[in-house]
């Protein structure tokens, strides 16, 4: 019994080694995800707070899905209907409480702290969504979004040391329905 315990204890201290080896090549080489989305159609026929149309519904569903193998650690979101519908569905499937950002102060210092090294959503508007991946980039490299579309989708990998990378793709409504 003695040397059954010696063992297990031997063991549980190789294993405290391997977890710290693996915890310091996660340091070296620290990711962070970042996929920055415009929120759904909107109703135009309002000016304050607009919800989603159902065309949006189903856009804000298809986020879901494509999502669905992505692993999210957090989901941010403008303080607006729009932005919050687009990031519900999302949220419920990852089971995330979606976080307000203000586009006033995008990727400030508190920003960068909370999602080093995580898979973050953000969802934005026509004007907030490029802007925010230029600053997170460096440099003003995307216009806004037309009005029309709604269905860009910006990845930003940042890796510590490296120039960000961003991958740009643009999801039509006919491959929503």
């Amino acid at each position: 019994m003695r040397y059954l315990l010696i063992v297990i204890a031997v063991l549980c201290a190789g294993c405290g080694e391997k977890a710290k080896d693996r915890l310091d090549e996660t340091e070296e080489g620290l990711v962070t995800t970042y996929y920055f989305i415009r929120h759904a159609e909107k109703d135009r026929n309002t000016n304050d707070d607009p919800e989603l149309i159902p065309q949006g519904e189903l856009r804000a569903q298809f986020w879901a899905e494509y999502f669905e193998d992505i692993h999210l650690d957090a989901i941010y979101s403008t303080d607006y209907n729009r932005t919050k519908q687009t990031a519900a569905p999302t949220a419920r499937a990852k089971g995330i409480t979606v976080q307000l950002y203000n586009p006033d102060h995008m990727y400030d210092a508190a920003f960068q702290q909370n999602t080093k090294g995580k898979s973050v959503l953000i969802v934005g508007h026509s004007n907030t969504t490029p802007t925010f991946v230029n600053i997170v980039i460096g440099q003003k490299t995307y216009g806004f979004i037309d009005d029309a579309e709604n269905g860009m989708l910006y990845t930003v990998t940042v890796k510590e040391g490296e120039k960000p990378q961003v991958a740009v793709e643009k999801i039509g409504m006919e491959q929503i329905l």
